[in-house]
């Protein structure tokens, strides 16, 4: 039972860090062609989420495909699997939406990359969106002064005060 759950829980750990690093590649890929960022330069024009719902939507969509073959191993590693992939969808779809609705509340990291990426244009750093792992290790992280007189005078909001759909 104990080597089971160890499977599981495995599995869920390797599928939300492989998710993140996913997730930074997408999105600098986005970056690098113009065939496949279509629908981001428009994002980056709007410079808005598309809500926390839609988001995940999208995010879980994307990745249904990599979900499944892990039950093929065993039960318990596709349900890590899975749940790993799911957690990280949903963690990272409010976490993008937090940063273009309320960026002072991304308290895990010392910068919002997002927020700054869109904020100061930066077509070649700072892709992460939910976490800067992936920025630092790949040497695309560009710090800015962070937070600016502009963030510090925002009226204060909560974690929840954000557009979900």
């Amino acid at each position: 039972m104990l080597a089971k759950f160890l499977v599981g829980m495995g599995c869920f750990a390797i599928a939300f860090v492989l998710a993140s690093l996913v997730e930074y590649w997408v999105h600098r890929l986005m970056h690098a062609s113009p065939r496949f960022g279509e629908r981001h330069r428009d994002h980056h024009r709007r410079n808005e989420g598309q809500g926390v719902l839609w988001e995940f939507l999208d995010y879980v969509k994307g990745s249904f495909i990599i979900m499944v073959p892990m039950f093929l191993v065993s039960l318990e590693a596709g349900i890590g699997w899975t749940f790993g992939g799911v957690i990280y969808a949903a963690f990272s779809s409010y976490a993008h939406q937090l940063q273009h609705d309320n960026p002072t509340r991304c308290f895990w990291m010392k910068m919002p990359v997002h927020y700054v990426h869109h904020k100061h244009n930066m077509w070649h750093h700072n892709f992460g969106l939910g976490v800067d792992w992936w920025d630092h290790i790949f040497k695309t992280y560009k710090p800015v002064e962070w937070p600016t007189e502009e963030e510090r005078s925002q009226p204060a909001r909560n974690y929840w005060q954000l557009r979900w759909w």
